[in-house]
């Protein structure tokens, strides 16, 4: 007749309790066999089901040989051994786990198996089991190993339940012998001590030892499965953390590129003598003075001429009278004929304006030479150009451009250019000394 499957892990692996490597390093010590078997209390009873308790019960095999210990037993130098109390069942039945109940007493610094259960292939504790035709239950199912923990009078006491499955090679009743097993506790200061179980006998007893005509159950049905899909598993993930990781850079690239960038810096001012200078010949180019508005043509050259001054030398020119102008002037230390011509063209221009008085055609044309006359004199004096500034001018201009007497510094040197060049600018000759400004005649 067929047993029932066992629900145990696959054979050769072992409970690897803690630390328990640290047990074959203290030394080959004899293998301790002390303690006496403790008589184990609710073994599994066979279930009866109808006729007699021996029916069908093949005769006692006889008990196996117990396989040599694999369990080295290690417990440091002045370390009183802690107290062990053993429970194992008396009767099992194949293919069932039966529990190993275990208390210790211990320090209060002192635990028990702290690496947790660990299983190892093919070690000598798991060749002993294989031998003793004992199995370790699945560590996920209903059998896995449980550890409690309380505190005691003067220490702690921790209770170890472990599970093994008997499973004779043949059918009919065994006795089974279930070997030694090792048991790590880490004391405080690191040091391991290694406690070895007794060994205990167990009377094995086919499932369907006691039923009448047993026969062969079918199978269970189907159950279902949970198939897990890595692959899939991982892209779903990836897929999660990359979109948004992906829309927070978008946004952070989006911000980037629409960030308000510097303006470029605006183009250097114009010298206020280029202004004034174009807007004297914007009125001569007007020809105001041949349509007859000479009133507006003086007009027009004293407002360019107030407007230059107040921008060369610091003040509000347009806003400021005659006499606040010359104030501004005063400190300026201007030449005393440019000073007088300045105060002349402003004063005729207060007598056209405030006055009413027309002017005659060639004081309109003097007064207009007049404000040019007077924005040349006061232009700042240019700045020598230095090498540095040549060369990055004939750069943008081009060779084509300079012709074969500008390709050096030297060319733009005024020795280079001749005499004339280095002649001033000739100049109209010297006004009359300051006067009363000549009677003009009243208005047609």
């Amino acid at each position: 007749m067929r047993r029932p499957a066992v629900m145990a892990a696959t054979s050769g692996t072992l409970l690897l309790l803690g630390s328990v490597l640290a047990a074959g390093s203290a030394g080959a010590q004899a293998a301790t066999q002390a303690g006496t078997q403790a008589a184990g209390q609710g073994g599994v009873q066979a279930e009866v089901q109808g006729g007699s308790p021996d029916a069908g019960v093949a005769a006692l095999a006889p008990p196996q040989r117990p396989a040599p210990s694999a369990c080295v037993e290690h417990i440091p130098e002045g370390k009183a051994r802690p107290a062990l109390v053993e429970s194992f069942p008396e009767r099992a039945k194949a293919g069932y786990a039966a529990p190993l109940r275990l208390e210790i007493q211990h320090g209060l610094g002192e635990s028990v198996l702290p690496g947790g259960f660990k299983l190892q292939l093919d070690g000598p504790e798991g060749k002993a089991l294989t031998r003793a035709q004992f199995l370790i239950p699945s560590l996920e199912g209903p059998a896995a190993p449980r550890i409690t923990r309380t505190r005691s009078e003067g220490g702690a006491t921790t209770t170890v339940e472990l599970s093994f499955v008997p499973l004779p090679k043949e059918a009919g009743p065994h006795t089974l012998t279930l070997p030694s097993v090792p048991i790590a506790i880490a004391r405080a200061s690191g040091e391991l001590i290694t406690l070895c179980t007794s060994e205990h006998e167990v009377r094995v007893d086919d499932p369907t030892a006691n039923l009448v005509q047993a026969t062969p159950r079918p199978n269970p049905g189907p159950r279902p499965q949970l198939e897990v899909w890595t692959a899939a598993k991982n892209v779903v993930l990836g897929a999660l953390l990359a979109l948004p990781l992906g829309a927070l850079i978008a946004f952070a690239i989006s911000r980037w590129l629409r960030r308000q960038r510097p303006l470029p810096p605006p183009p250097p001012p114009r010298p206020a003598w280029e202004r004034a200078l174009e807007a004297l010949a914007a009125v001569r180019a007007r020809r105001l003075i041949e349509q007859g508005l000479t009133t507006q043509h003086f007009a027009e050259v004293s407002q360019a001429v107030r407007d230059y001054l107040g921008q060369r030398y610091g003040f509000d020119g347009l806003e400021s009278t005659t006499r606040e102008i010359l104030e501004h002037l005063g400190p300026r230390r201007l030449e005393a004929d440019l000073a007088q011509q300045i105060e002349r063209l402003l004063r005729r221009a207060d007598l056209v304006k405030f006055a009413n008085l027309t002017p005659e055609r060639a004081e309109c044309e003097i007064v207009l030479e007049d404000a040019e006359s007077i924005v040349r004199r006061t232009m700042a004096e240019p700045q020598p150009a230095t090498p540095l500034d040549v060369e990055l001018r004939a750069a943008a201009q081009g060779p084509e451009e300079q012709g074969p007497a500008a390709q050096s510094p030297a060319a733009q040197s005024p020795a280079a250019q001749g005499p004339e060049a280095q002649r001033p600018e000739a100049q109209r000759p010297p006004e009359p000394p300051a006067g009363p400004p000549p009677v003009p005649r009243g208005r047609s």
